[in-house]
């Protein structure tokens, strides 16, 4: 090969990996020398300003998404860099695609598939080269930091897209539709044998027949491959207590996630970790070995997988309710043969404790319990619509932006419809990735006559985006739109009392109103505690008399919509 064409990773020691410069310039320089295959162009920029490129790669040339769909071409999508202390897959996508460039076998290969890359996702954090930020891994010499310019973890951030790279991310993703997803790490954890580990979309998260094809077909056929490519794979490495050795459990890949998102979108996607704990060639070489075999088994079962999407969608959007969160199933597992090594614990030297410690020198093999069922622990059976209130712009905007199609409500008319009422709640009493996230949520419904405004929007379902909707705008799923604190500003009262005044107010609602008195009663022999406190007797009282209450107080604004008339979008007549 000409030296034209080698990466920075293969002109180096094999502990090297490119720059972001280096990087975009030769992805630049091959769309240059073989345009008739390669389109690399800007799609976006960051957080910090700088552009975010994505690469089309197409044997025929064919680089417009809508006839690749058209045509029921199957896309497979290489994302890399959102961590950009993990940089392997940065430099084995340069060398991927240089191959394709290069090999005419290669692109023989590639059939009628379609892949799609973006070289570097996190490019602010690429640009924030050091070596001391990985303080468990070993290699590269440098590398980038995991925060982006606003010190967001990016792979936190798919649903909320507070970052522009995610928006940008959403529009390329939605766009092209992939079928298959590969988005490229290194892990963290427990210390083993294997180079590469594995987080695909778990697949009865994923479900239908998609989740049944990835299960029972596409993971054993990559296993078998990778093994047979030098690289025998685990299950990403998440122990079901201390050590890998009691047993490892699928990782729950919410939508925050790239696996999970990929999943709203009916899309199979895998997250390779290679060990941070191996030199940083062999993780190079397992991450490349594992994108060509994902791009391999794509190609040869494209169709399959999108017959399987297609269905999959059509269930969602004839009304088949729709899992909203899940949990571990510890009642069953399948075992796994696992490479690991002896776990010791002994005396820390630096505290009275015992510290765990991984003896390389007792290397073994055995079947270890790998639990990888979850059950549904909350669904919803899709409405007709949801009626987005126009005050709820933000919202109204990431939804377009992940490509679902909005309209606005041209006339005034009162419509049957059913909210939530949030009755629990707790959020993390601390930020995460710049938001305080609601672990804990209850909810009760509340039917209600709606009076959509003039503007409002509303969603309506039947589409291919069904279930991104149902999943974000449902209060209980995993990762919603109201769990990331979309909403919380109805979570509190607007108007309050003065204890003084209140008082005698107070002795008049308990004789007034229904049943209050008996509640109140109640209220004070479980909290005896609480008599003493003037705001905590009086505030239950203000809290519960309906003469105060604020009906938009704990009410979730969005609500759902049984049936929509097409009148509702027609003007009112002048």
């Amino acid at each position: 090969m000409s030296s034209e064409w080698t990466t920075p990773f293969e002109q180096g020691n094999g502990n090297q990996t490119s720059t972001w410069a280096q990087c975009i310039e030769f992805h630049q320089r091959l769309a240059q020398a073989f345009p008739q295959w390669l389109q690399f162009e800007v799609v976006g920029q960051s957080d910090g300003g700088v552009p975010l490129h994505l690469g089309v790669f197409s044997v025929d040339g064919i680089f417009d998404p809508l006839t690749v769909q058209a045509a029921g071409r199957p896309v497979f999508f290489n994302n890399n860099g959102i961590h950009p202390g993990e940089p392997e897959g940065i430099d084995a996508c340069m060398a991927l695609v240089r191959d394709l460039c290069l090999d005419e076998a290669r692109r023989r290969a590639l059939g009628s598939t379609v892949l799609i890359y973006i070289p570097a996702y996190n490019v602010d954090g690429m640009l924030n080269r050091q070596d001391t930020s990985r303080v468990n891994q070993l290699g590269p010499e440098a590398f980038g930091f995991r925060g982006n310019a606003r010190h967001l973890d990016l792979n936190r951030d798919f649903i909320k897209a507070d970052s522009a790279n995610a928006r940008t991310f959403a529009r390329v993703f939605t766009r092209w539709d992939p079928d298959v997803m590969v988005d490229t790490h290194t892990s963290n954890g427990a210390d083993y044998q294997h180079v590469v580990t594995l987080i695909p979309t778990q697949p009865d998260k994923l479900g239908g027949l998609l989740g049944a094809h990835l299960r029972e077909r596409m993971l054993p056929a990559l296993y078998a491959d990778m093994a047979g490519r030098g690289f025998p794979m685990c299950p990403y490495v998440n122990p079901l207590r201390e050590i890998p050795d009691d047993g490892i459990a699928d990782f729950l890949d919410s939508p925050r996630f790239s696996t999970g998102y990929a999943a709203l979108h009916h899309c199979i996607g895998f997250m390779p970790e290679t060990h941070m704990l191996k030199p940083f060639a062999e993780r190079y070489h397992g991450t490349r070995a594992l994108v060509d075999s994902a791009l391999a088994y794509t190609v040869a079962h494209g169709s399959t997988i999108r017959a399987a999407r297609a269905a999959d969608r059509a269930a969602v959007a004839a009304g088949a309710p729709v899992p909203l969160n899940w949990a571990l199933d510890t009642s069953r597992s399948t075992p796994f043969l696992f490479s690991g090594y002896q776990a010791v614990h002994e005396p820390s030297r630096l505290g009275r404790y015992q510290r765990l410690r991984y003896d390389r020198s007792q290397p073994w093999q055995k079947d270890i319990p790998y639990f990888d069922r979850y059950t549904a622990t909350a669904q919803a059976t899709p409405p007709r619509a949801y009626l987005v209130p126009q005050a709820w712009h933000d919202v109204a905007q990431r939804l377009q932006a992940h490509g679902v199609r909005l309209q606005r409500v041209a006339r005034t008319m009162t419509l049957p419809a059913e909210a939530w009422r949030i009755t629990h709640f707790r959020k993390r009493p601390l930020p995460f990735e710049g938001r305080h996230l609601h672990d804990e949520l209850a909810l009760q419904a509340e039917p209600l006559q709606a009076t959509p405004t003039v503007g409002d929007w509303v969603v309506a379902l039947g589409t291919t985006h069904d279930r991104f909707v149902i999943e974000t705008l449902e209060p209980l799923g995993i990762d919603s739109f109201f769990r990331w604190g979309f909403f919380d500003s109805v979570l509190d009262k607007k108007e309050h009392f003065s204890d003084y005044v209140f008082e005698d107010e107070a002795e008049r609602l308990l004789d007034a109103e229904p049943g209050l008195r008996q509640r109140f009663e109640a209220w004070q022999a479980a909290h005896p505690e609480l008599q003493a406190d003037p705001q905590a007797v009086l505030g239950f009282i203000y809290q519960h008399a309906q003469r105060y209450a604020e009906p938009e107080h704990g009410r979730y604004p969005v609500l759902r919509l049984a049936e929509l008339p097409a009148l509702l979008f027609q003007p009112e007549p002048r």
